[in-house]
């Protein structure tokens, strides 16, 4: 019993952080860091604090054939994944990034029946197609609405999109590695990644480090340490104890989240204001996008989702 309430607990945490840092990442872009600098600080300082752990963890050797799977898990997983989140929610508004990465799961299943040649059943089509027609009404909508943007949305939709391809083509290597080994390797290709993106150390020599404030360094370093390393090992924390259906239901949390964040961060004064991309349109079609996702993922044998993390 309590360890099924501390798994629940952990899941939940997992989903605020995720929620907070949509609203708090916007206040430090383009203000003060551009997307590809702050993509570098996050791998970088989330793939050192991995090793760390993992040496004083962990003792396994990764096979030399695996290497090119996890380079590809790096580049979707890491490199494209935060790319195109990063610029995505530089462009848009923090509401849209919570509701679109609520497609993951709706996607996930679509590759696992592309590549792994799952079963897709009538009621998971279903659910695709309600997610599906969410996302593109809300894209659509993109651009009408101050802090919108239509660009922006499609940065985000790829970003989803390739964290899903990142889930399917890892899970033999889930299987055969600790967690905790897979991910070290995936962010170490990822970081080899970023910085081979040609902006990436171009920007950070432009960079003026004297105007960053203590608060954006704070708001960074969350970024790092919570959104990135703690998320991730309170994840593996709550998988061991629950169920993959369940945890990943927690994911329907995340827009609600950043909607609260939204709110509540904007109030005291720590992220700036991005209420008025709220509107009831947007949050019908975030039902739209939460009902696919259900009907997608609550099918016995979507046991992918269980790899699920932003």
């Amino acid at each position: 019993m309590g360890k099924n309430f501390s798994a629940h607990f952990a899941l939940f945490m997992v989903n605020t952080l995720y929620g907070a840092s949509h609203v708090l990442a916007k206040g430090v872009m383009p203000a003060y860091l551009s997307p590809n600098v702050f993509i570098l600080f996050r791998v970088v300082g989330a793939t050192a604090l991995f090793w760390l752990v993992r040496m004083m963890v962990v003792k396994e050797k990764v096979h030399r054939k695996d290497l090119l799977l996890l380079a590809t898990c790096g580049l979707f997983g890491v490199a494209i994944n935060q790319l195109f989140f990063f610029h995505g929610l530089n462009l848009s508004s923090s509401i849209n990034s919570g509701i679109i990465m609520a497609l993951n799961p709706i996607m996930v299943v679509i590759l696992s029946y592309l590549i792994l040649k799952e079963k897709v059943t009538n009621t998971r089509v279903i659910g695709i197609l309600l997610g599906a027609m969410g996302a593109i009404l809300l894209t659509l909508k993109g651009g009408t609405g101050k802090g919108d943007s239509m660009l922006g949305d499609l940065f985000l939709f790829i970003n989803a999109a390739s964290y899903a391809i990142y889930l399917v083509i890892a899970k033999p290597l889930m299987k055969k590695y600790s967690p905790l080994t897979v991910i070290t390797y995936v962010f170490t290709f990822g970081t080899i990644y970023v910085l081979l993106f040609p902006p990436t150390i171009t920007e950070l020599f432009d960079t003026n480090f004297q105007i960053i404030p203590l608060s954006a360094w704070i708001k960074i370093a969350y970024v790092i340490v919570g959104v990135t390393f703690m998320t991730y090992l309170l994840t593996m924390y709550g998988l061991k104890y629950l169920s993959p259906s369940v945890s990943s239901a927690y994911i329907y949390l995340q827009p609600v989240l950043v909607m609260f964040f939204a709110y509540s961060l904007s109030a005291i004064g720590i992220a700036d204001d991005y209420t008025g991309t709220i509107t009831l349109e947007k949050i019908f079609y975030m039902l739209i996008i939460f009902i696919g996702v259900y009907i997608t993922s609550s099918v016995k044998g979507s046991a992918l989702l269980k790899w699920k993390k932003s």
